[in-house]
């Protein structure tokens, strides 16, 4: 027994080393994962390496709020990750640094096809006429609503034009108790004037992404709309820091209707009493005209290879794998967030949930922001447009002009590289 206990400690030693040095032979990429969606992807791998024995996938999970600082700091120091999880409005910044891997080549030989996305949200991966990203979940907003409150006023379902949305929101206010309303609309969010913009058929941007569009009519009459709100007490003027428990004012009544994502189902199914359980519904945002213009944002994340990648063939390999349908239904169980493939909505557990459900008719209708690197920066200069008109009493018009003032300055830099640009080209030929 000692004889073979000796001889059998190198022969296991000799295994180990040889596993090991088949190991060392792998390719291994990195991924980087935004927030909770870093943490469940790292499940979602193994089954990659289970097929791709020859590649390993190192898993980093970075918190949203430090996600662009560090992602910009690896480009600086030439340390990208070959794979990475990118919120579609960082897109642009990123593919004008010359950071990500254009796509369209991989794409064109590949299962992945346009048509089995939602086609606003696919467009946001295209920045000029090229593909950078292939989405893999999607966000948008649409109205979360007492059923009860709304049949109260008479109304069974919901309306779909602003002049009905508006009507019913009136009746809301003349049946409530004080300190309650129809609607409630922080001050300091900027997507809701946005997608109203949006809506009205704003391009946000004019001149091709050079200056702003905010005192055109299609942006001006948008924001009418919205401040006319808070003008008639159908919001109320405040920030969503001066709500303590958003959950409990829904519950009280005190707001029947709340415009946000697809977060906030969990959220309500979670904190709200089982009283009410019943009593709330999910609807896309009401259009000017009608329904077909009630459009929304187009939001979410996607997968994007970055240049710098050493291993472009095993990255956009993990890409296909994590855009696959099984995949994007498995990511949707264990975060919650909506698959981007359409297929995959045909699971029972989605087109079943009618909560659910009416994020797929809103992202029917969704609209991409304008494809610019300082599009965040931008909007953040909308919500603070509508403070200045809702809570400071400044004039409209004026605000406006201000607004499209102060958004010429952050595209001064970008105007003149495209002159700049333009005149080399002029030169060139």
């Amino acid at each position: 027994m000692r004889r073979a206990a000796r001889i059998g400690i190198p022969l296991v030693a000799s295994l180990v080393a040889a596993c090991a040095s088949a190991q060392d032979d792998r390719v291994t990429i990195r991924f980087w994962g935004m927030g909770r969606e870093g943490e469940v992807v790292a499940e979602l791998v193994k089954g990659f390496e289970r097929e791709n024995p020859g590649i390993r996938v190192r898993v980093q999970q970075i918190p949203w709020s430090a996600a662009h600082e560090k992602l910009l700091t690896a480009y600086v120091g030439e340390v990208t990750p070959d794979v990475a999880q990118l919120g579609n409005t960082w897109v642009p910044e990123f593919s004008a640094l010359g950071a990500l891997a254009p796509l369209d080549s991989l794409v064109a030989v590949s299962a992945i096809d346009s048509s089995q996305y939602f086609s606003g949200i696919w467009r946001t991966n295209i920045v000029g006429d090229t593909l950078f990203g292939i989405p893999w979940y999607v966000d948008t907003r649409l109205v979360f609503y007492r059923t009860d409150i709304l049949a109260r006023a008479g109304y069974a379902s919901p309306p779909s034009s602003w002049a009905e949305w508006r009507t019913a929101m009136e009746r809301i206010k003349a049946g409530a108790a004080p300190g309650q309303y129809p609607l409630f609309l922080p001050t300091n969010e900027w997507p809701q004037p946005v997608i109203l913009g949006l809506q009205a058929g704003s391009a946000l941007l004019a001149d091709g992404g050079r200056r702003g569009a905010f005192a055109e009519p299609e942006f001006r009459r948008a924001f009418d709309f919205y401040t006319g709100l808070f003008v008639d007490s159908l919001a109320p003027p405040i920030t969503n820091n001066q709500i303590s428990n958003i959950y409990q004012e829904f519950a009280a009544g005190n707001f029947a209707m709340i415009i946000t994502g697809p977060w906030y189902i969990g959220e309500f199914r979670r904190r709200l009493p089982e009283a009410i359980q019943d009593k709330w519904a999910t609807a896309p945002i009401p259009g000017p005209d009608g329904a077909e213009s009630g459009v929304s944002m187009a939001g979410g994340s996607s997968l994007v290879v970055f240049r710098g990648t050493n291993h472009p063939e095993a990255a956009w390999r993990l890409v296909e794998y994590l855009s696959r349908p099984e995949q994007q239904r498995e990511f949707w169980r264990l975060t919650g967030d909506l698959p981007a493939r359409l297929e995959t909505w045909d699971d029972p557990a989605l087109k079943g949930d009618p909560i659910t459900y009416a994020f797929w008719e809103q992202l029917q209708r969704v609209v991409p922001l304008p494809a610019v690197p300082e599009i965040e920066l931008i909007v953040t200069k909308v919500f603070e447009a509508g403070e200045r008109a809702v809570q400071g009493g400044v004039p409209v018009e004026r605000v406006l002009a201000d607004l499209d003032a102060n958004v010429n300055r952050i595209l001064e830099k970008r105007r003149w590289m495209l002159d700049r640009a333009a005149v080399a080209a002029r030169d060139a030929n």
